[in-house]
């Protein structure tokens, strides 16, 4: 069992910055592929980025590409999500999640086996 823990959001202004972190607890964390997925009261859990075990691979959706920026430390068994230019629309609780094989990166809430607790991020208008 990989256990979860999500830090780093907060109330922003429409514009600023955020860096989320998620750090597990595990000693094989290069072995996970992790992503990161954001839920809002009128969406379900939709996927944001990705990131292989090895850092080399990475994967955005679409309307984050180019403002969010997904990496890892394995040594410190964290990954990150730098968000940058955040929008009122990027308001939701986001979620990371850590998936066994990690040889790639994966965009499916199925793929992924365990998942934090979720940190609300708020920006504001």
């Amino acid at each position: 069992q990989v256990q979860l823990v999500e830090s780093g959001g907060g109330l922003v202004q429409t514009g600023g910055s955020l860096r989320l972190s998620c750090t597990a607890s595990t000693h094989t964390f290069s072995r996970y592929a992790m992503g990161w997925f954001r839920r809002t009261p009128r969406k379900e859990r939709e996927f944001v980025a990705a990131i292989s075990g090895d850092g080399d691979g990475t994967y955005y959706q679409d309307v984050i590409r180019g403002r969010f920026t997904i990496s890892r430390d394995n040594a410190k068994n964290t990954m990150y999500l730098q968000m940058n230019r955040l929008k009122p629309e990027d308001t939701a609780v986001y979620y990371c999640a850590a998936h066994e094989a990690g040889s790639s990166w994966y965009v499916r809430t199925l793929n992924y086996d365990y998942w934090g607790q979720g940190t609300q991020v708020t920006v504001s208008s």
